[in-house]
């Protein structure tokens, strides 16, 4: 039975949980096609500040994908490039392209495809029990390149080598420790965390954290920006948002962003 990929949202905080009961929420390719439309869908709308993705019970984000179906999903060089290509990489690609901001809520194993998901996330705040890798040179195959980009942005080319030639498990403490991850609590503490960072950012105007993202980003690629894009960084000044953040500053009381 293949898994799911569940959505809920409840004031502007969309969550999206990963759930293969039996597999350590092992990502399928159900799952791997959900988790694309949900987040198709999530950058569609108005009314989502933030998302927190997270995996179902307390023992996985995610350990990896489903191996067991490897054999027939991926079986020759089309179908792996079709699987990886179609359904991983274009799932892995809607995280990391939202608009809207998202956290990894990380308790226990986080490994291969779920280690993917989260370093395409904003930010990862993981359990002090949590363990990260992606040990598949033991399984003799290799990480397609279009699902190391997130991880690459993250902790840059040697971590993500030492990750992939050792093929050894991380303690969260180590991950940490090579900017892996954002923040590291009590494993009871994850979700309690996630949300107040959530509520945080829902809190502030919504277009200035899509800005924030997208600028972040941008400057990623090391070229020099445009004129029209100078430009455009102003775009603020129009915004219904500003003037409320402006006046709300002035008559000491808190904003009500609407993201117009």
């Amino acid at each position: 039975m293949p898994g799911q990929v569940l959505l809920t949202i409840d004031e502007h905080i969309a969550t999206i949980t990963l759930s293969n009961p039996g597999k350590l929420n092992a990502v399928d390719s159900v799952m791997w096609q959900a988790l694309r439309a949900h987040m198709k869908d999530i950058a569609e709308r108005d009314d989502v500040r933030c998302v927190i993705l997270r995996g179902e019970g307390d023992d996985a984000f995610a350990a990896g994908g489903d191996i067991e179906e490897f054999l027939s999903v991926r079986a020759t060089v089309d179908d792996a490039l079709h699987y990886h290509e179609a359904w991983v990489a274009t799932a892995l690609d809607a995280i990391r392209e939202c608009p809207v901001p998202t956290i990894a809520a990380i308790r226990g194993a986080c490994v291969g495809g779920g280690l993917e998901i989260a370093g395409c996330c904003d930010l990862r705040i993981a359990g002090e029990s949590s363990r990260f890798g992606a040990p598949i040179n033991k399984l003799g195959f290799s990480m397609y390149p279009r699902e190391m980009a997130g991880l690459l942005e993250v902790v840059g080319p040697a971590v993500l080598l030492e990750i992939l030639l050792e093929g050894r498990i991380l303690p969260a403490s180590e991950a940490l420790a090579k900017g892996l991850l954002t923040r590291l609590v009590a494993d009871e503490s994850v979700m309690d965390e996630a949300s107040a960072a959530a509520k945080r950012i829902s809190a502030g105007a919504p277009l200035v954290a899509r800005w924030h993202k997208h600028w972040v980003h941008r400057l990623a690629h090391d070229t020099p920006l445009s004129n029209h894009e100078k430009r455009a960084a102003f775009a603020f000044l129009d915004t219904e948002d500003y003037r409320e953040g402006m006046q709300a500053f002035f008559e000491k009381r808190k904003p009500r962003f609407k993201g117009k």
